[in-house]
């Protein structure tokens, strides 16, 4: 039996965790699946009960789990608190607590979805990239930083920092997961004008050396930014910093029609791992239904698959959601004036509905 935890968090996370959840349920009823369900608090709602974006109890839960099913953190609310009570800093808590390095984004455009995208059908059908972003190190969480006084103004900094260790476990992770795939992985770096880029690109260079059977290339950030607009598939598996991964995963989001339809994974040395959207807490739309749970049920897809070695139902999870989109159903973010256009919750119960007509 499998333990985890789950941390809906803010905004509309506890809505499409709900929907999530109706999948697992469904799964643990009638497919054996087996899942132990732990539920806590994380970000603003653990803020605003406990004092503390990331309290010890979540801390304690998480080391006992297997893996870790988040919704999303933040909201206008608590964005006057001082910056270390902030929910986004429960989220880098927990990544860094949970040593949660390797950060798995793929960008796969549904057939069903091509017209969805801003970009022309011919660009962007058939796209199916992976990208490798490295999570607890760099600019994110170096050091030194803050905002100082000094001759009469205020400047900010902050630090980016990778030692050799953190660019090497990256890059065995993208290279491993390269072979799975068609065996070409991009580094992206901006080593012609910082330091540790420079560092970056030469490790990345070494780590090649231990997979022959695939292609490493480099690229500089702005560059690789225009190239997923202009020709994205070009690219099969992307490796980066935090900060530059954090952007273009965004980026290439948009190429499949709508960032509430891709999952992700950060998974530590061990295969635990947490799962979640990577879009934000949207506290916009909050409590109104129109919210899109996919990429959080495709999220128990990729837990499935990369941390409870269960293959089987994550195929199924997949199969379902691509059914529910083939039979023109959308929520309101992907959807064209073609489409029947439902809420949160129906899509939700379509998806186990779709599980149950393919049991």
């Amino acid at each position: 039996m499998s333990k985890v935890l789950i941390l809906p968090g803010d905004g509309i996370g506890k809505e499409i965790v709900n929907q999530a959840l109706k999948v697992i349920n469904y799964l643990n009823q009638y497919q054996a699946l087996e899942m132990e369900l732990v539920h806590g608090l994380i970000g603003g709602s653990a803020y605003d009960k406990t004092g503390n974006p990331l309290p010890d109890k979540t801390i304690d839960d998480a080391k006992q789990c297997d893996s870790i099913l988040l919704g999303a953190v933040g909201g206008y609310k608590w964005e006057s608190l001082a910056r270390e009570l902030r929910p986004e800093k429960g989220l880098l808590g927990i990544r860094s607590q949970m040593d949660l390095f390797a950060n798995i984004r793929p960008a796969i455009l549904y057939s069903t979805l091509a017209d969805s995208s801003t970009l022309k059908k011919e660009i962007v059908a058939g796209l199916d990239i992976i990208i490798v972003r490295e999570l607890v190190a760099g600019i994110y969480f170096g050091k030194p930083r803050g905002i100082k006084q000094d001759n009469n103004q205020r400047y900010g900094f902050n630090t980016a920092t990778y030692s050799e260790s953190e660019i090497r476990r990256i890059g065995h992770s993208a290279f491993k997961i390269a072979r799975l795939r068609n065996k070409n992985v991009c580094s992206v770096d901006k080593a012609n004008v910082l330091e540790v880029c420079e560092l970056w690109r030469e490790v990345m260079t070494e780590v090649a050396k231990d997979y022959p059977d695939v292609k490493l290339s480099h690229m500089y950030v702005d560059n690789a930014a225009m190239q997923l607009v202009r020709q994205p598939k070009q690219f099969d598996v992307i490796v980066t910093s935090n900060l530059f991964g954090d952007i273009l995963s965004d980026c290439a989001a948009m190429l499949t029609g709508s960032i509430g339809m891709l999952p992700s994974a950060s998974i530590n040395e061990d295969g635990f791992g947490m799962y979640e959207p990577i879009h934000g807490a949207a506290p916009d739309i909050a409590g109104k239904d129109i919210a899109n749970p996919l990429a959080t049920i495709l999220s128990v897809a990729m837990m499935l698959r990369y941390s409870l070695n269960n293959s089987l139902l994550a195929d199924k999870i997949e199969k379902a959601v691509e059914d529910v989109l083939e039979q023109g159903y959308r929520t309101k973010d992907i959807a064209t004036s073609k489409d029947k256009i439902i809420g949160t919750n129906e899509m939700g119960d379509l998806v186990v509905e779709s599980l149950k007509s393919n049991q």
